[in-house]
């Protein structure tokens, strides 16, 4: 707590003041955060005890301003267990933006698509997870102030943002299908037989991030959503190899409309 309130102190010093929604911003989707009136951009280098992003594609800086009408708080760039960090490590961010004052967290990733009827290019709305990574932020003393030993993961991902989301989706002609992801470890890509074993047990997509930022913001009651941008098609029958390049460039390509989705949520909520 004391890590925590020491980065909470730093990042207000800096004139960040009472932001409405937090934005974690995954793997080649940092352009959202052209669309936010910037008033200020912090590094993460700069805040006490807060991890750097070690991966190529994530900027690693903290960015508040105006997002349709609404003050937020985005993460340019994120933390993966692959990185080297704990689960406590890559959730330090969420707990910091929820003592500044978040009360909506708004999650993005780039994931493979498992499920042979969804099409790399197109979004997933997570609905559920299932979760693969060998590490839980919640391991360990639980922080008692922030919120109970044993949280409820009956409805992970808020209903109401969802379901707004998809009427939205619904108004912009925007595909967005729905389904159950998976994080595993990383940061190799999957065999045949995982994706094979991944399909069996009702994986829609899969990824490496996400789940420990949806369990801790569950454990501190901040209403979260998700969404995947599907770059790769898994199908174990016909795999091909796939290069992070290639992931980045149709990354790049959808996140057109992962924006619009969110930049509208916000405006709605």
């Amino acid at each position: 707590m004391e890590n925590i309130k020491k980065a909470v102190d730093y990042i207000k010093a800096q004139g960040v003041i009472e932001p409405y929604v937090g934005i974690v911003l995954g793997t080649g989707l940092g352009n959202l955060a052209l669309e936010i009136k910037a008033e200020k951009i912090i590094d993460y280098a700069d805040i006490p005890n807060f991890p750097v992003s070690t991966v190529e594609s994530h900027s690693g800086k903290l960015i508040y301003g105006d997002l349709n009408g609404k003050k937020v708080l985005a993460m340019q760039g994120r933390f993966h267990y692959y990185e080297g960090y704990t689960g406590r490590e890559i959730t330090f961010p969420i707990r910091v933006m929820k003592l500044l004052g978040i009360q909506k967290l708004l999650i993005s990733n780039a994931a493979g698509t498992v499920n042979p009827n969804f099409k790399k290019g197109t979004l997933m709305l997570i609905d559920d997870h299932i979760n693969m990574l060998p590490d839980n932020p919640l391991r360990g003393e639980n922080l008692d102030e922030l919120g109970p030993r044993f949280p409820d993961m009956s409805q992970p991902y808020d209903k109401g943002m969802n379901d707004l989301l998809k009427e939205i989706a619904n108004e912009q002609g925007i595909v967005l299908n729905e389904g159950v992801y998976t994080p595993v470890a990383g940061p190799n890509l999957e065999t045949r037989a995982e994706y094979r074993y991944l399909r069996t047990i009702g994986t829609d997509a899969v990824g490496m991030s996400t789940v420990p930022e949806v369990i801790v913001a569950n454990h501190m009651s901040l209403p979260c959503v998700a969404i995947s941008v599907l770059t790769d098609e898994c199908d174990p029958d016909n795999l091909k190899p796939v290069s992070i390049a290639d992931i980045l460039e149709i990354a790049g390509r959808a996140e057109k409309d992962l924006t619009k989705l969110y930049k509208e949520l916000v405006g709605r909520l």
